[in-house]
Protein backbone atom coordinates (compact mmCIF):
# COMPACT_ATOMS: atom_id res chain seq x y z
CA UNK A 1 0.00 0.00 0.00
CA UNK A 2 1.45 3.46 -0.90
CA UNK A 3 0.01 6.52 1.23
CA UNK A 4 0.00 10.19 0.07
CA UNK A 5 -0.42 13.10 1.46
CA UNK A 6 -1.97 15.48 -0.60
CA UNK A 7 -1.31 19.40 -0.35
CA UNK A 8 -2.20 22.38 -2.14
CA UNK A 9 -4.03 25.21 -0.95
CA UNK A 10 -7.03 24.81 -3.59
CA UNK A 11 -9.43 22.22 -1.76
CA UNK A 12 -11.09 21.99 -5.10
CA UNK A 13 -7.49 20.66 -6.30
CA UNK A 14 -7.15 18.89 -3.33
CA UNK A 15 -10.49 17.14 -3.94
CA UNK A 16 -10.07 16.08 -7.67
CA UNK A 17 -6.45 14.30 -6.73
CA UNK A 18 -8.07 12.38 -3.84
CA UNK A 19 -10.80 11.06 -6.06
CA UNK A 20 -8.17 10.30 -8.78
CA UNK A 21 -5.48 8.78 -6.14
CA UNK A 22 -8.83 7.13 -4.35
CA UNK A 23 -9.41 5.08 -7.21
CA UNK A 24 -5.68 3.46 -7.52
CA UNK A 25 -5.54 -0.05 -5.98
CA UNK A 26 -2.35 -0.09 -3.15
CA UNK A 27 -3.08 3.92 -2.73
CA UNK A 28 -4.17 5.19 -0.19
CA UNK A 29 -4.93 9.01 0.75
CA UNK A 30 -3.59 9.20 4.46
CA UNK A 31 -4.20 13.30 4.62
CA UNK A 32 -4.28 16.88 3.03
CA UNK A 33 -2.58 20.00 3.99
CA UNK A 34 -4.10 23.09 2.81
CA UNK A 35 -0.36 25.70 2.74
CA UNK A 36 3.22 24.89 3.83
CA UNK A 37 3.62 24.65 7.45
CA UNK A 38 0.32 22.36 7.60
CA UNK A 39 2.31 20.22 5.26
CA UNK A 40 5.28 19.57 7.53
CA UNK A 41 3.18 19.15 10.41
CA UNK A 42 0.77 16.19 8.63
CA UNK A 43 4.36 14.81 6.98
CA UNK A 44 5.82 14.41 10.26
CA UNK A 45 2.93 12.77 12.04
CA UNK A 46 1.32 10.65 9.48
CA UNK A 47 4.53 9.45 7.31
CA UNK A 48 3.04 8.68 3.52
CA UNK A 49 5.50 7.03 1.02
CA UNK A 50 4.43 10.19 -0.98
CA UNK A 51 4.32 13.81 -0.58
CA UNK A 52 2.11 15.37 -3.31
CA UNK A 53 3.31 18.66 -3.42
CA UNK A 54 1.76 22.15 -4.77
CA UNK A 55 4.45 24.32 -5.61
CA UNK A 56 2.98 27.90 -5.24
CA UNK A 57 0.61 28.27 -1.84
CA UNK A 58 0.52 31.13 0.46
CA UNK A 59 2.65 31.79 3.78
CA UNK A 60 5.39 28.81 3.31
CA UNK A 61 5.30 27.54 -0.31
CA UNK A 62 5.72 24.37 -1.66
CA UNK A 63 9.68 24.74 -2.14
CA UNK A 64 10.30 25.40 1.60
CA UNK A 65 7.98 22.79 3.05
CA UNK A 66 10.00 19.97 0.61
CA UNK A 67 12.83 21.44 1.92
CA UNK A 68 12.06 20.97 5.65
CA UNK A 69 10.28 17.59 5.02
CA UNK A 70 13.69 16.24 3.58
CA UNK A 71 15.41 17.59 6.36
CA UNK A 72 13.87 15.70 8.83
CA UNK A 73 15.62 12.95 7.33
CA UNK A 74 11.51 11.15 6.87
CA UNK A 75 11.30 8.13 3.94
CA UNK A 76 8.72 10.49 2.33
CA UNK A 77 9.57 11.25 -1.49
CA UNK A 78 7.94 14.73 -2.29
CA UNK A 79 6.38 14.65 -5.83
CA UNK A 80 6.20 18.84 -6.60
CA UNK A 81 3.41 19.93 -8.87
CA UNK A 82 2.98 23.55 -10.26
CA UNK A 83 1.30 24.51 -13.64
CA UNK A 84 3.49 27.39 -14.00
CA UNK A 85 6.06 26.78 -16.60
CA UNK A 86 9.33 28.25 -15.82
CA UNK A 87 12.24 25.97 -14.91
CA UNK A 88 13.62 28.13 -11.82
CA UNK A 89 10.80 26.20 -10.12
CA UNK A 90 11.58 22.80 -11.21
CA UNK A 91 15.01 23.30 -10.35
CA UNK A 92 14.45 24.89 -7.06
CA UNK A 93 12.69 22.05 -5.76
CA UNK A 94 14.90 19.55 -7.05
CA UNK A 95 17.84 21.39 -5.41
CA UNK A 96 15.26 21.35 -2.19
CA UNK A 97 15.09 17.40 -2.08
CA UNK A 98 12.15 16.62 -4.43
CA UNK A 99 12.40 13.52 -5.98
CA UNK A 100 13.12 13.70 -9.76
CA UNK A 101 11.29 10.45 -12.42
CA UNK A 102 14.73 8.57 -11.18
CA UNK A 103 14.48 8.77 -8.10
CA UNK A 104 18.14 11.27 -7.74
CA UNK A 105 18.28 14.69 -8.69
CA UNK A 106 21.00 16.16 -10.36
CA UNK A 107 21.41 19.77 -11.57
Amino acid sequence: MTTVLIVDDQPLQRYGFRMLLDSVPGTEVVGEAAHGAEAVRRAAQLRPDVVLMDIRMPGMDGIEATRRIVATGARSRVLVLTTFDLDEYVHAALRAGASSSSGRASL
